[in-house]
């Protein structure tokens, strides 16, 4: 690739790239909470920070009738379990959102007793099931939702619809489904060549489209599954489906990425396959270790790096970009193998241009088997989860400083000239102004950790930025002012 990355434009001045490598070097882990099985066991998905400073998330199984939990944890670490679903509502699942209206969204993958739901639930612990899902419309979604600059949510199932290869659907507020597409539209020697079992959720990039994987089809046939080594597709909100690449597999190039992609701040889009890359993982199959990619819109993809086993292998969870640029994320085995057989699981951090280095080998009792990714919280530091490990081997949530600063988010993180935006951080009680790309914002300190604004007459696409007695706070990505 021509461009430079951000830690190489960086290290041209030389007390900025001399602060990075202190901060890289002043890692703190911190195993946040051991689950139990009464308050949740195998947390999968990931966590999100909600409005009020929290974090939120799910676990696939116990709970009081073990079937998965909803629950809320500090950043402390003191946990409160929500809700534990029961059957009847949904079991094991997913990830969550929170809506611009304050709920929080998300489905259930059923377990194999039905075919999974699309669930809303208030903060004060109502939850309300918007859709079932009856094989017809799709079935087992296995992501959570994104919820479009529309309003609607969006998300896929890993199997069902037409051809019961799996869709992706859009769903409204109040719960009116329309399935965009079903998978398996075309079949080339028993192979879906627009792909099959969507295992990952959506992004909707800066032109409007959605992305997403497929775990399997495309044009190549693969060891790992032989029915096709995955791709990674752009569709329209009303349904128009692209194939942008199919992956090859071991050793060309990835196979089987099991989650969603993420745009980066060059536009271009960063993701993981599980499988595949030029190294075998021997002992484990020889279909490669894992890979992580970076695709440009247009389909044009680059293996960035390939996984060995020492550096952590099968990495199921995508990608996130921190506020130094980077990307970070974890890998399900691989890294130190104390414990467990070909390793617990790893952090990793990588640059845009694909210089990787290892920041935590998981081992037995701080967590193993990491299949969801990181979120960085307001405060700069990483939050996390492990499927298994800790006290009871439940799993664990966990933090990890590399010392990075505070900074805000918005939600939503598009929207039109009036319409009311979210700033989400950490000590905003002082807040005394707010801009939009430079332009002020009308605002209202809500809440220590949450500001409501208006986006401004004049403001454009940029960085949002609240002023406080310390200094002024930057959002993580910029805001886009939707036409």
């Amino acid at each position: 690739m021509s461009k430079l990355n951000w830690v190489t434009k960086a290290c041209g001045v030389f007390l900025l790239c001399a602060s990075m490598a202190v901060a890289l070097s002043a890692q703190t882990f911190t195993t946040l909470h051991n689950f139990d099985g009464t308050d949740g066991e195998f947390p999968e998905a990931g966590l999100i920070q909600a409005t009020d400073g929290n974090f939120y998330g799910t676990t696939a199984g116990g709970g009081a009738s073990n079937v998965g939990t909803i629950f809320k944890i500090t950043p402390e670490g003191a946990l409160t379990t929500l809700l534990s679903f029961d059957g009847t509502d949904g079991e094991g699942p997913n990830g969550l959102i929170q809506s611009t209206n304050g709920k929080f969204y998300g489905t259930t993958n059923g377990q194999g007793h039905s075919g999974g739901t699309v669930f809303s639930f208030s903060p004060g612990g109502t939850l309300t099931t918007l859709f079932s899902f009856d094989g017809t419309d799709g079935t087992i979604p296995t992501a959570g939702l994104l919820q479009g600059t529309d309003g609607n949510f969006y998300g896929t199932t890993s199997n069902g619809g037409a051809y019961n290869y799996g869709t992706v659907f859009s769903i409204t507020p109040g719960g009116t489904l329309t399935t965009l597409h079903s998978f398996c539209q075309e079949v080339h020697q028993m192979i879906c060549t627009d792909g099959s079992l969507p295992m990952a959720g959506l992004v909707q990039g800066t032109d409007g489209n959605f992305y997403g994987t497929t775990s399997q089809g495309g044009a190549h046939s693969c060891g790992n599954s032989g029915y096709g080594c995955g791709t990674v597709f752009k569709i329209t909100p009303s349904g128009a489906l692209t194939t942008l690449h199919s992956f090859a597999g071991y050793p060309s190039d990835g196979d089987g990425p099991y989650d969603a992609v993420v745009q980066g701040a060059d536009g271009n889009f960063y993701g993981t396959a599980k499988y595949g890359g030029a190294n075998a993982c021997y002992g484990r199959g020889t279909n490669g270790c894992g890979t992580i990619f970076e695709i440009t819109p247009s389909g044009a993809l680059t293996t960035l790096h390939s996984f060995d086993g020492t550096d952590g292998e099968f990495p199921e969870a995508g990608l996130i970009q921190a506020t130094d640029g980077n990307f970070y994320g974890t890998t399900y085995d691989g890294g130190l193998k104390d414990g467990c057989g070909y390793g617990c699981g790893t952090i990793f951090t990588i640059t845009p241009s694909g210089t990787l280095t290892m920041l935590h080998e998981f081992k037995p009792k701080d967590g193993e088997f990491p299949e969801a990714g990181l979120i960085q919280g307001t405060d700069g530091i990483f939050y996390g989860t492990t499927a298994g490990g800790g006290t009871d081997y439940d799993g664990t949530v966990f933090s990890l400083s590399v010392g990075l600063g505070p900074f805000v988010e918005t939600n939503p993180v598009a929207g039109k000239v009036g319409a009311k935006v979210g700033i989400l951080g950490t000590d905003l009680t002082g807040a005394t102004a707010v801009t939009f790309n430079g332009i002020a914002a009308e605002f209202k300190v809500a809440s220590p950790t949450l500001i409501a604004a208006k986006v401004p007459s004049g403001a454009t696409t940029g960085t949002v930025q609240v002023q406080l007695p310390g200094g002024p706070l930057s959002s993580n990505v910029p805001f886009i002012v939707l036409p």
